[in-house]
């Protein structure tokens, strides 16, 4: 499989903006439409968006016309939990839009390609509900409140996922960002633990859950394994990922994703240069079959077209070899 995780280039396909497209599922549905028509990825996900469950929980979100929406900074106290505990979320209509889009996704697209959603992750969510200088402080100082929001925030995740899956959605990749800073204990605490409840409540089905967590990660590879995730989507070797040693690390049984960069020759160089990062990264890889070939995370809207063709293309004719 070959499938880099590209969202904001289709928006110079359609000529559209990330705002109309995070806020109209009809225009999210056509970039991710005409990405797949150009580049036929053996998967492909919706635009990348950290906000979208933390705003249907009322954080203050803003929409810029061409950068993704940002969750805002906000005062929280300990007493609107209970309050988070009593929303249904599926009527959110930006939340309600990415379902939309799925079902769009699950009807519109050829089904030899294989449909992912984004959600937050428990620690990520967390963090943008109460402030990530706040949650990091109380990894240490108050654990156990950190948890009552962890709790609350993995019940709207597992929500979310529902919607989701019930749209047609086969893969779940859990975005995890904030929780690069954790050491291990700590991560598993308040992120694999909980990501662990999310596998478990899809345990009987063909849904696949992959765990994205963003940054330098050599130090989390064993534990975001004990979650019991299908898949690790890694970033890429400027972030510091020696890939082939973290696949050492993981189970035969647990698939790896990654991890060209997707900020230098992808979005700077010219294919030239990506056929050679990828031969070069597909050597490397060749001795592991649970590798799928992807880039590190997701690529930015500048990112040239003949460059993603270029990295289909190396990936491919690899395979082929």
């Amino acid at each position: 499989m070959v499938f880099p995780l590209i969202g904001f280039p289709g928006l110079n396909l359609t000529g559209g903006t990330i705002k109309l497209a995070q806020q109209n599922y009809g225009e999210h549905y056509k970039v991710v439409k005409a990405l797949a028509d150009e580049f036929k990825p053996d998967a492909i996900f919706p635009l990348m968006d950290l906000s979208v469950e933390a705003n249907a929980l009322g954080r203050l979100t803003v929409f810029p016309k061409k950068e993704s929406a940002t969750v805002v900074k906000d005062e929280f106290s300990m007493d609107e939990l209970k309050s988070f505990e009593n929303i249904n979320i599926a009527y959110d209509t930006r939340l309600h839009g990415y379902v939309e889009t799925m079902k769009m996704m699950s009807i519109g697209l050829p089904k030899d390609i294989l449909r992912g959603a984004y959600v937050s992750g428990p620690y990520t969510l967390t963090a943008l509900i109460m402030g990530a200088d706040e949650a990091a402080i109380l990894t240490i100082m108050n654990p156990e409140l950190l948890m009552q929001v962890c709790e609350v925030a993995t019940e709207k995740i597992l929500e979310y996922v529902r919607l989701l899956v019930a749209s047609g959605a086969q893969m779940i990749c859990v975005l995890e960002p904030s929780a690069v800073m954790l050491g291990p204990e700590q991560f598993k605490q308040f992120s694999a633990d909980y990501v662990g409840r999310i596998v478990n409540s899809l345990r009987y089905s063909d849904v696949a859950v992959i765990y994205h967590v963003c940054g330098n990660s050599m130090h989390l590879i064993e534990t975001m394994c004990s979650s019991g995730v299908d898949a690790l989507s890694l970033d890429s070797s400027d972030m510091g990922i020696d890939l082939p040693l973290a696949a050492y690390k993981v189970p035969d049984s647990v698939i790896i994703i990654g991890n060209i960069s997707p900020t230098k020759n992808l979005l700077r160089g010219n294919p030239h240069d990506i056929e050679s990062d990828v031969q070069e990264l597909l050597d490397q890889m060749k001795s592991f079959p649970n590798y799928i070939l992807s880039s590190g995370c997701d690529l930015p809207q500048e990112t040239p077209v003949e460059n993603i063709h270029a990295f289909m293309n190396a990936g491919r004719k690899y395979k082929l070899q």
